[in-house]
């Protein structure tokens, strides 16, 4: 056994990671779960539950109880969310830790509330919580605390967040529910429609990680992909290459780019200007999209740079402003907690 810890929690909607304090991050695993619905039993949590994604009989179902980065089921998110802990500490805990938690920018504040009541019954003795675009600038290593603009463009499972940031706070932001969900969506829709072929939800993700496009290709990349034929009924093999997996994409991509374009339009000038001499920095697992970066650079003329290990950004980010404001030098940084009563 050992005291309560100090926990980071980055509650995406398509994955959830934990940083311990002194530990780093411990836990990566998928935000899904699978209920048996005849018991309402919990049979798997995290990469077990994600591999059931399509493959279940009637009576379970795998679910994601979080959706377009806010809580759609409750009492799921909440047992989700204590397996995660429990997992990640290994050890039993004679003290309740402190979690800080992190929600997009633009959540409403019973949406805000839905995630901290979640993690209290989770088991946190305090709830902290932090906005993402904030823990996604802390986490690629961008300091906050200075009287100079720094725009971040987190690009989620569920939200993308966009933000200027200076002197610790958020000076002008948008979030849009257009994220990694939503190119997978788009590329279910585009191989139906023009290929009369129907895909599930993790070849859709194989086909973005893999031949996924933003801003077209030097040289094309093809791939294999297996569904059903929506006219016979039966398994059949197509090959897509980036030209139409940028065609497909391309509504979703420029609503980023235009949520971008945006956010600068209402930004003060003396940050904008400090914006075109640093450049935007893109954070998340949707930055990885190939050519994402190049498209918001061509449509704004600013240098845009995917930081250094962007998936795990939010969650460092959060780790290290759970470390920050325990230590008692929160002041400079906005803060909520809710103690347990």
């Amino acid at each position: 056994m050992f005291f309560g810890a100090d926990i980071g929690i980055d509650l995406g909607t398509a994955t959830v990671l934990v940083y311990i304090k002194g530990r780093g991050i411990v836990l990566q695993e998928p935000s899904v779960v699978a209920i048996d619905k005849n018991t309402n039993k919990i049979l798997a949590v995290g990469e077990e539950a994600r591999k059931m994604l399509g493959r279940t009989p009637g009576n379970i179902v795998a679910i994601r109880p979080l959706k377009e980065g806010v809580i759609s089921d409750y009492d799921t998110t909440e047992k989700m969310l204590k397996y995660f802990i429990q997992k990640a500490v290994g050890k039993p805990l004679i003290r309740k830790p402190r979690i800080a938690v992190c929600v997009p920018s633009a959540v409403t504040e019973v949406e805000r509330r839905a995630v901290l009541d979640a993690t209290r019954q989770a088991g946190a003795r305090q709830v902290f919580v932090i906005e993402e675009p904030i823990a996604a600038a802390i986490g690629s290593g961008i300091n906050i605390s200075q009287a100079m603009g720094s725009m971040l463009v987190d690009i989620g499972g569920g939200t993308t967040d966009v933000a200027v940031i200076s002197l610790g706070g958020t000076v002008v932001s948008a979030s849009i529910k257009t994220a990694g969900d939503s190119f997978d969506e788009a590329i279910i829709r585009y191989l139906r429609k023009k290929h009369n072929v129907l895909i599930g939800e993790r070849s859709a993700e194989e086909l973005k990680i893999n031949i996924g496009t933003a801003f077209e290709r030097t040289i094309p990349v093809e791939m294999d992909v297996r569904g059903r034929n929506l006219v016979t009924g039966l398994p059949k093999t197509i090959t897509v290459n980036s030209d139409e997996m940028m065609e497909a994409l391309y509504e979703c991509v420029e609503a980023i780019a235009d949520t971008v374009h945006s956010v600068f339009e209402k930004t003060p000038p003396e940050l904008a200007a400090d914006i075109a001499d640093r450049g935007i920095v893109m954070t998340g697992g949707g930055a990885l999209l190939y050519g994402l970066d190049k498209l918001i650079r061509y449509k704004t003329g600013i240098n845009t740079i995917i930081a250094e290990d962007t998936v795990s950004c939010v969650a460092y980010g959060t780790g290290k402003y759970i470390e920050y404001i325990t230590s008692g030098k929160g002041s400079k940084i906005t803060r909520q907690s809710f103690d347990k009563s």
